[in-house]
């Protein structure tokens, strides 16, 4: 099977050298241990052209065919991109053949995986529309400005829709390569693979990286319903109604413009501006759980703990220690307690 890695001048050269590394350290496991599967993979780096590229930092990066050298790929990435001289990512000549190869590949059965910037020659080539999709969490606005018939999914880690795989920040290259063995030679192949390169094979939601209101910050008026939802009663449960009235305006008015701005529903803003509260409180504040939850709006502890699971990619306890260990506050004996406790 042929996986190709497209490259395109202005790669992060992490990103494509990286991938490579991870699918030759991949046959490497699986010819280790005796017990994994047959490594049946041939990774080919490739550029439109057949030339070598120049990566983001200025630097040669050689390549070992063109495009239309490679008549059939299983799966093709399409890692992530310096940005141009606006700071969004580059649309070109070249980013449009690739996304003419890539439409094609895609149309004779090939996954198409994409992650950061890399997801936007996704969208060029149309694989995008009427799909569920993400990025970068700081380049959402754009995709869903350029390519509007997404379905774009802010904050999440790695979606797949229709052999369409996208994924998150610039590091994220891991998740797709990990996902990409699942796919081709089976989950037993992509756990040695992750344990012989020692890396993870759950990725975290976008959002425990995601500083606190700021998506909210981008418009006025979302600055102003956050700041409603954060000084709401806590006692009292906040209804898209009820935010509405606080912003002297109707429910349909309210959803209307939270839709224009990007966001997915009232009901779902109110929820990750409390989630987002939470996630201070636990970073901040040695409250226990319950309090947290009922400070932040949740009568019940039991559907905060799930709420914040789906947001996070974690537990309320597991986060703590999570963000504690960030800023290097804890003892390890506190983070293997939290892991036995689950």
């Amino acid at each position: 099977m042929n996986i190709v890695l497209l490259a395109l001048d202005g790669n992060l050269p992490s990103g494509l050298v990286g991938l490579a590394d991870v699918f030759w350290l991949a046959g490497k496991a699986s010819a280790l241990q005796p017990d994994a599967p047959r490594w049946p993979c041939e990774v080919i780096l490739a550029s439109p052209d057949g030339r070598a590229v120049t990566d983001g930092r200025g630097r040669p990066l050689p390549v070992d065919a063109a495009l239309h050298d490679i008549p059939h790929a299983d799966a093709v990435i399409v890692p992530g991109l310096m940005p141009a001289g606006d700071g969004l990512p580059p649309r070109n000549a070249q980013t449009a053949r690739a996304a003419t190869w890539l439409r094609r590949q895609h149309a004779h059965g090939a996954w198409v995986l994409g992650n950061c910037s890399g997801v936007f020659v996704l969208g060029e080539a149309g694989l995008l529309n009427g799909r569920r999709c993400t990025t970068t969490w700081w380049l959402n606005d754009e995709l869903k400005h350029r390519f509007p018939r997404c379905d774009a999914a802010w904050g999440s880690a790695l979606i797949e829709d229709g052999r369409v795989v996208t994924a998150g920040g610039p590091m994220s290259w891991i998740d797709l390569a990990l996902y990409t063995i699942r796919v081709l030679v089976g989950p037993k192949a992509a756990r040695i693979a992750a344990d012989f390169a020692v890396i993870d094979t759950a990725p975290l939601a976008q959002s425990v990286y995601v500083p606190p209101g700021h998506v909210q910050a981008r418009d006025p008026f979302l600055v102003a319903a956050e700041i409603a939802v954060r000084g709401h009663r806590a006692d009292v449960a906040l209804t898209p109604c009820a935010l509405a009235a606080q912003l002297a305006t109707s429910e349909r008015t309210l959803l209307r413009r939270l839709k224009n701005l990007g966001q997915q529903s009232s009901k779902t803003f109110i929820s990750r501006v409390q989630l987002e509260s939470a996630r201070t409180l636990l970073e901040t504040d040695s409250a226990a759980v319950k309090a947290v939850a009922q400070h932040c709006g949740w009568r019940d502890e039991g559907s905060f703990r799930r709420a914040f699971v789906r947001h996070t990619g974690m537990t309320p306890t597991a986060y703590r220690v999570w963000a504690r260990q960030r800023r290097g506050d804890v003892t390890s004996s506190d983070a293997c307690s939290t892991s036995a406790s689950g």
